[in-house]
């Protein structure tokens, strides 16, 4: 087959080769099982290097999203050294206060040369923009790219123009001329960094009066800048300092460390009519606990949002409460943030199904583990159990397509879901029912397709009990962990499978003497034939060398033998199923009358037969075929099968001596 994977392999050429090599039909069918089997192989090949692909991307996939949280995560702690930094700076001494008042004069000319340039260009640049920009500050401007919040497809390129007050955004035109389309205040908008997944960088969300719209910038200097100069417009009024004179600047840490130390020198005492403010006394994280919380939900930092919440609320569940005059609003500020970042988690847990279900049940893990710390447990089972469901379906779809096991594959990832759920939720023994009620409606989504796809009308019976047994031995993987589930299983069987079972026994009366038969001993033609059917009847459990005669012959009839070896093969698959002891009726009815069928064969009356032949095939049946029948059907369903023991007993008595053979006499009235 190395033909195959020549780079100039040509199927003309190769089929006159082999036209010309093989001889006969024979051969060219040889060759073609051989193409036929090595095509199976390279699909088999194929199929596997392609799933084992799959898995290392997904894993790599996993690893690159890690790698870009933690980088995530990386930037955000330098920021806050940054802004740490930019704190301690803030409390220098007074001279260097005067020198940067100093400079800020200097550099005010410039700064309003720099404002009338901006005016000036978006007078010129912009069409259709009517506003007033005379005292504005220019801040920053740059072109960016608006996407779909969706799919986040490319929309359009915009142009921002930023002064202190006011966002201009324009449209970029194919001839680069900007075409005004809106204005928004900056401090009634919000900015929140998206972190660079799904294959978009580089990109932030402004949330507007209008909605919220998604910008992507070209690189991610350019998208650190506007975050930053969107935050300083939004509290410029806060920062700017007036050009007369210097305003006071407020106590650093360092300096209110030091006047904690020193009250008595540094701070005079209040005096006693003068009334105490109580807005002093709120701490500064708990008035801005809301905004912090949204941020921090807003950049999928769930745990820590989690964390700050439980925070805040054991804060005002102790006595500060009543120092506290704005708890009321602060406590139904934190309530609504709770809500929304458990509608988030209840979403990002729903969105965590996958084909695969252990990278489902990894995805749930974290937000499964915030609401159940949050108290949210039956929201939280449900969810995930919803998204199982999916996994589960999925898989069991494509395995029916590929032809796989499906039995195998559903009982172990119903036993997987089970062992997590009761990980998850184990000091939550509540929440156990909800688990039951699942594994009932998925065992019986289960067995519904198992009827509809391989318990279907007309399926042979050895094919329903290797279906029954293959069902049967995994689901006993669930008593391990407390679940059983097999008597369900069988109830929801039940009624499919005692049809079938009386399918098959009608159709087995009828095909019983259809075949002529001449009454004689059965002749195999060759020694070899005698051999295999031996050595078949004795995997079966029966010996019968003591019925060969001669080299070729068997001293029974050719229907009792093959009647034999499909009656223990029948045994065997009726054992399989009578394990459930609902069917065990029904089999031993399916047994006994088919034993009956064929023991009351009867030779035609115009048939010249030895009724010795005859009576010696029954009584092989009722003494050798029947107590192994029995023997066999207790080994393998482990239960006494009482119709064909009294069924033996009833025909042993009945039995009697051969009939002797009629013989016509010839009479004469001559003498």
């Amino acid at each position: 087959m190395k033909e195959f994977d020549d780079f100039n392999f040509s199927v003309e050429k190769y089929t006159k080769d082999l036209t010309r090599e093989c001889v006969g039909g024979s051969d060219l069918q040889q060759r073609k099982k051989e193409i036929e089997a090595y095509n199976e192989t390279t699909s088999a090949t194929l199929k596997q290097t392609c799933k084992k692909n799959y898995m290392e991307f997904i894993q790599t996939a996993k690893e690159i999203s890690h790698l870009e949280s933690e980088m995530y995560q990386l930037s955000h702690i330098l920021i806050e050294q940054r802004n740490i930094l930019a704190t301690m700076t803030d409390g220098k001494t007074s001279s260097h206060l005067k020198a940067e008042s100093l400079e800020a004069e200097s550099t005010a000319a410039t700064e309003d040369l720099e404002n009338s340039h901006a005016t000036r260009a978006v007078k010129e640049m912009v069409q259709g923009f009517n506003g007033n920009l005379e005292g504005k500050t220019f801040l920053n401007e740059g072109a960016l790219i608006e996407l779909d919040s969706n799919d986040y497809r490319p929309i359009q390129r915009v142009f921002f123009f930023l002064f202190n007050d006011v966002l201009i955004v324009c449209k970029v035109k194919h001839d680069k001329r900007l075409d005004f389309l809106t204005e928004y205040d900056p401090k009634k908008i919000a900015v929140i960094n998206i972190k660079d997944l799904d294959g978009v960088k580089n990109a932030i969300n402004i949330i507007t009066p209008d909605g919220s719209k998604i910008y992507q910038s070209i690189t991610a200097a350019g998208k650190t800048e506007w975050i930053e100069k969107l935050e300083e417009a939004f509290r410029f009024d806060q920062q700017k300092k007036p050009k007369k004179g210097q305003a006071p600047q407020p106590p650093t840490r360092a300096k209110q460390q030091s006047k904690a130390t020193t009250p008595e020198k540094e701070t005079t005492p209040q005096s006693p009519g003068e009334p105490k403010s109580m807005e002093d006394e709120t701490p500064e994280w708990l008035s801005t606990a809301s905004e912090e919380i949204q941020t921090l939900v807003a950049q999928r930092h769930f745990e820590d949002a989690q964390e700050l919440i439980k925070r805040t609320q054991d804060f005002l569940r102790n006595e500060n409460r009543k120092k506290l005059p704005l708890a009321d609003a602060i406590e139904t500020k934190v309530k609504q943030q709770e809500l929304k970042l458990i509608n988030v988690l209840l979403k990002e847990l729903s969105n965590s199904h996958n084909r695969n279900l252990q990278i489902a049940l990894r995805a749930a893990k974290r937000p499964l583990k915030i609401l159940v710390e949050m108290g949210r447990y039956r929201q939280a089972s449900a969810t995930l159990l919803k998204v199982c469901a999916v996994s589960l379906r999925v898989a069991q779809r494509e395995a029916r397509r590929n032809n796989a096991d499906i039995s195998e594959l559903f009982f172990c990832d119903l036993t997987q879901v089970a062992c997590d759920f009761l990980t998850a939720f184990e000091k939550q023994p509540a929440c156990v029912s909800a688990l039951v009620v699942w594994c009932n409606a998925e065992l019986q989504y289960f067995a519904s397709q198992l009827i509809k796809h391989y318990l279907t009308k007309g399926t042979s019976l050895e094919s329903v009990a290797k279906c029954v047994e293959r069902v049967r031995k995994p689901s006993t993987k669930l008593t391990e962990i407390g679940l059983d589930i097999s008597y369900h299983l069988e109830g929801l069987l039940r009624t499919t499978l005692e049809s079938l079972i009386e399918e098959s026994k009608e159709r087995l009366l009828d095909s019983v003497g259809r075949t002529e038969e001449s009454w004689q001993p059965y002749n195999l033609q060759t020694k070899s034939n005698l051999k295999r059917l031996l050595l078949e009847l004795d995997v079966l459990g029966i010996d019968v060398r003591a019925q060969a005669t001669g080299d070729t012959w068997i001293n029974l009839t050719q229907s009792t033998v093959v009647f034999i070896r499909h009656f223990l093969q029948l045994t065997e698959y009726c054992g399989c199923l009578a394990k459930c002891e609902t069917l065990l009726q029904s089999l031993e009815l399916l047994l006994k009358e088919l034993f009956i069928a064929q023991h009351t064969l009867k030779p035609p009356s115009d048939m010249a037969v030895d009724p010795n032949f005859v009576m010696k095939n029954k009584i092989f049946l009722v003494d050798n075929l029947l107590p192994i029948a029995i023997d066999k059907f207790r080994q393998i369903s482990g239960r006494q099968c009482e119709g064909l023991r009294e069924l033996h007993t009833k025909m042993s008595r009945q039995q009697g001596a051969p009939v002797p053979r009629q013989r016509s006499v010839y009479t004469t009235d001559v003498f």
